[in-house]
């Protein structure tokens, strides 16, 4: 009797699940900007500032997501997608000006507590893209910035 549970099957299984999977792409198209809306059209940035944020944090916190080759690989876009929904979720520099203040408050207040942590940008994120990555200095550099805002 031949076993049916040997490699050569198993692996073309997933293979065939793999491919199928393929077909349940996400959605990469980004939003429309507004940009009176955006963060960068409502506060002063210094530009030092911007092409920090812009680097390391517009592309899950903003509808500017530049989608990497990678995001064309099935389950991957699928968790590239749930990050980038999260991120937007707790933090859209594209839709600045549709907080309340006391909103904005808090959303800084946030940005200055994962930067002092160094939660933020998530070392996942910065395997792939090296130019979100910050140094002690860029870190300081936002939390002063962030805390002037308050």
């Amino acid at each position: 009797m031949k076993k049916y549970l040997n490699f050569r099957n198993i692996a073309l299984a997933l293979l065939i699940v793999f491919l199928a999977m393929q077909v349940f792409s996400v959605d990469k198209a980004n939003p429309p900007v507004n940009e009176n809306e955006e963060f960068f059209s409502v506060e002063e940035v210094p530009q030092d500032v911007a092409i920090m944020i812009k680097s390391a944090c517009n592309d899950c916190h903003s509808h500017h997501t530049r989608y990497p080759w990678y995001s064309n690989i099935e389950p991957v876009s699928w968790w590239l997608r749930g990050h980038i929904d999260h991120g937007r979720g707790n933090l859209n520099f594209s839709k600045w000006s549709s907080y309340t203040e006391n909103e904005r408050i808090h959303k800084v207040e946030e940005c200055i507590e994962v930067l002092e942590e160094r939660r933020m940008p998530f070392k996942s994120y910065t395997w792939m893209h090296p130019e979100a990555r910050l140094d002690d200095a860029s870190y300081e550099r936002l939390i002063a910035y962030f805390q002037s805002l308050n």
